[in-house]
């Protein structure tokens, strides 16, 4: 790993031209990961040009927002990948069209592309990650780059609730205190949601449906979205509510997509059965115990609940 550590920096030094990828449907580790990395890269080297590339950020725009890359921004360009387990997960097209692609990140590396991975899966956060990595490079860290990374490790780790917290993400969330990270301000943006989204939360424990296994699932349409005036985006608010349940042990959000869009964003979690197995069957993929598929129509939906069910019957 020191090695590949140390190719990876080497890289970075090479190229004038930096573009860094992540995932779509941006989470704050998505952001956070991605944005720690440029912002770090750009002080470290102020002569280099170093572009954020992906879809838009909806109301995760307080973490970061993206560049307006080109398809001719890639020539000669190096093209990093954060916080991304496979490739039709990357947000932003050309992430190929580079001279030499990186990924780095923290879920299971069942997808190996790239020229160089730098891949740890009992990271906590790809944001643990690039503090790992910054620092091993001595890149510059101030309060923006500190702000960005603990951003991305409080988001993965649920405020440090979640088991991939280490002992070793601990520390590192205390040396970017030493950096001025405001702990409120951040924890209160994770925190904050619209009134609609407050009202479409409340609305999922009409739509839950719980299996006598623990299993449970809610579907929100796009009527249900217009109704309140909330986005597809905006309904990952929704995503942990039927955690609180005593009796949900796993479950599914499947929200429609928009047209043209045509299909459901499925948002897996559990409590103790693994699930990114069963994303993975649905162009999807994550943790195992928070993932993301997609469906392409109300019967495939119908086989994800089937599977979900029969998973947390197999692991009772």
């Amino acid at each position: 790993m020191d090695k590949i550590i140390e190719q990876i920096k080497t890289k970075i030094t090479e190229y004038d031209n930096i573009i860094i990828h992540r995932h779509g449907h941006p989470d704050p580790d998505a952001l956070g990961s991605q944005k720690s990395l440029a912002t770090s890269i750009s002080r470290t080297f102020p002569n280099k040009k170093v572009l954020l590339a992906g879809e838009g950020v909806g109301d995760l725009a307080w973490i970061s927002t993206m560049d307006d890359v080109s398809l001719s921004d890639y020539s000669n360009a190096l093209v990093i990948v954060t916080d991304t387990a496979n490739t039709p997960r990357i947000s932003g097209e050309n992430y190929d069209k580079g001279d030499f692609l990186i990924k780095i990140d923290h879920h299971p590396n069942n997808d190996q592309y790239g020229d160089l991975m730098f891949v740890n899966d009992e990271a906590s956060s790809c944001s643990e990650i690039i503090f790992d990595l910054l620092t091993t490079w001595n890149f510059v860290i101030g309060q923006d780059v500190a702000t960005a990374i603990y951003t991305g490790i409080v988001g993965d780790t649920g405020r440090f609730m979640y088991d991939a917290t280490s002992s070793h993400t601990f520390e590192v969330a205390s040396e970017l205190l030493k950096h001025q990270v405001n702990l409120p301000a951040v924890n209160q943006k994770l925190s904050e949601v619209t009134l609609e989204q407050a009202k479409l939360q409340s609305s999922v424990y009409d739509y839950l449906k719980i299996d006598e296994s623990g299993a449970a699932w809610a579907i929100i349409t796009q009527d249900d979205l217009n109704k309140l005036g909330v986005t597809m985006e905006q309904a990952h608010a929704t995503v942990s509510t039927p955690g609180r349940l005593k009796n949900v042990v796993s479950w599914i959000i499947a929200v429609q997509k928009p047209t043209p869009e045509t299909g459901y964003r499925i948002h897996y979690r559990s409590k103790g059965p693994i699930i990114n197995t069963l994303a993975m069957k649905h162009d999807g993929g994550g943790h195992p115990l928070a993932s993301g598929a997609n469906a392409s129509d109300e019967k495939e939906v119908q086989e994800i609940i089937d599977e979900l069910i029969l998973r947390v019957k197999q692991e009772a």
